[in-house]
């Protein structure tokens, strides 16, 4: 007797169905054996770049990270540059041969005006190295860093400018440099993320900062960074809900992970093997935080170096002794921003605002942690997404992206030296002018990277933090 249509149609899709599946698993697995093969083992998805491929370029004088990022563009003028010529031809008008064909901000097509500096220079340390009045406590560690005066960037408005910094493009959807440095280095912690981002704020309101600026773009997710809030709990919903004891958080964690892992054997998709790890790291960061952030350990004299009021406060300062702590415990990259530095109008008053709420901290942290054996270790990179201009805007600066000032200290940088030099209008960067792109080089150099070597595929193309274009590590600052 012959069989109705609909089941004979049936029985054929189930056939073919089973064909497909047995296709896809069974190529799957050959796949996944040859992978073996040609990586030496099981290829493990904690298993950091480097390490799969037998170790770092050469010898590494870094572990660690802290960007303390001054997100606005603080004037070079006011802080780390001084310019007595142009205070010279203050409230006069801009000598033309400087700009000529120069790309500006909001100034472009408008009469340009000197305008010189409203602070006094000194100069600190046996090194000598001038800084401003606004930041006596930098200049007490005068010794310990390495001035950069003749930075350069590509991007003039303060997202894009953000974007080149972190990720050298300003093209959404690239990683940023701390999720470069642990897709190749891997984590040094279980119970934190290892890379993590604070956000301070001076009273004024200024520019937003982008989530996108630690984000691990084309990498794993697991790779991005993790933004703590300043005040509070660092960490939303940290403890376990109402009702719900720990063992029974565990068990729910585990059948979860157990699902996961099935999906995992049927899937070849990165973002499985991110969600099984991010499962653990919550519920381990369950306890590891609170431990991070109780800081009645820290003795009276620390949080006075600090000039840490309340810990926790939301403060910049506050958020330097966190950032050390996490350092501690084995987080490898810490960028702490610090919104204030937009200075276009009433630059005096903002600015007199601003540096002391940062000044203070930031020498405090590189004191501290020199005097626990950290520094030698620990790469600290200081500055803003660009400079200001040499030119006025009423009573502030525009955005300026042919010259501005950075400082390092640790880690294997040169201390007590300037680098680079811009010309006598602080206009442009005339001597040693360091890129970008340079300044990622040279981060990757002291982590024992070779940033030519270090690059990896999407869409067809071999990407890499510095780009295609010319850069290198600043040979001059490496000790």
């Amino acid at each position: 007797m012959r069989k109705p249509d609909f089941i004979a149609n049936y029985e054929r899709y189930q056939l073919d169905c089973s064909r497909r599946t047995f296709l896809k698993r069974g190529l799957a697995g050959i796949g996944g054996m040859a992978l073996s093969q040609l990586m030496g083992g099981a290829p493990s998805p904690d298993m950091p770049f480097f390490q799969s491929r037998g170790g770092v370029h050469f010898p590494a004088r870094a572990k660690r990270v802290i960007h303390l990022c001054m997100a606005g563009g603080p004037s070079q003028l006011e802080s780390f540059d001084p310019k007595p010529q142009l205070n010279a031809i203050d409230g006069k008008p801009f000598p033309s041969s400087f700009t000529a064909g120069q790309q500006l901000a909001q100034l472009q097509g408008r009469e340009l005006i000197a305008r010189g500096s409203f602070t006094k220079f000194h100069r600190h340390g046996q090194s000598g190295i001038e800084i401003s009045e606004l930041f006596p406590h930098i200049g007490s560690i005068a010794d310990e860093i390495c001035l950069i005066r003749s930075m350069v960037t590509e991007q003039i408005n303060h997202d894009p400018a953000h974007a080149f910094m972190n990720t050298g493009s300003i093209l959404k959807g690239r990683p940023c440099m701390g999720s470069w440095l642990l897709y190749g280095l891997g984590a040094e912690s279980q119970n934190l993320p290892g890379y993590v981002v604070m956000v301070s704020r001076s009273p004024t309101p200024d520019q937003p900062i982008s989530a996108r600026q630690w984000s691990s773009g084309f990498l794993p997710s697991k790779y991005q960074g993790v933004q703590f809030q300043s005040r509070g709990n660092p960490v939303h919903y940290i403890g376990s809900p109402e009702g719900v004891c720990q063992s029974a958080q565990r068990q729910v964690i585990d059948e979860v992970q157990h699902l996961n892992g099935l999906l995992r054997g049927e899937h070849v998709d990165p973002e499985i093997d991110t969600r099984i790890a991010q499962y653990e790291m919550a519920f381990r960061m369950q306890s590891s935080v609170p431990e991070l952030t109780d800081m009645r350990d820290e003795p009276k004299h620390i949080l006075d170096l600090y000039g840490v009021k309340e810990p926790g406060d939301g403060s910049f300062a506050s958020n330097c002794l966190l950032a050390r702590r996490m350092l501690e415990r084995g987080v490898r990259f810490v960028q702490l921003y610090h919104r204030g530095w937009d200075h276009h109008a009433h630059i005096e008053k903002r600015m007199l605002e601003s540096a002391p709420l940062v000044d203070q901290a930031s020498a405090a942290l590189i004191k501290d942690l020199k005097q626990r054996g950290m520094l030698e270790d620990t790469l600290v990179i200081w500055g803003g997404e660009f400079g200001r201009t040499p030119m006025g805007q009423g009573n502030g600066r525009d955005h300026h992206i042919n010259a501005f000032s950075i400082w390092m200290a640790g880690a294997g940088i040169k201390p007590g030296i300037v680098h680079g030099a811009t010309d006598e209008m602080g206009y442009a960067a005339v001597k040693d002018t360091v890129h970008v792109r340079d300044l990622h080089a040279t981060l990757l150099h002291q982590f024992g990277i070779d940033h030519t070597r270090f690059s990896t595929k999407f869409q067809g193309l071999d990407y890499r933090l510095t780009g295609v274009k010319p850069a290198s590590p600043v040979s001059a600052i490496l000790a």
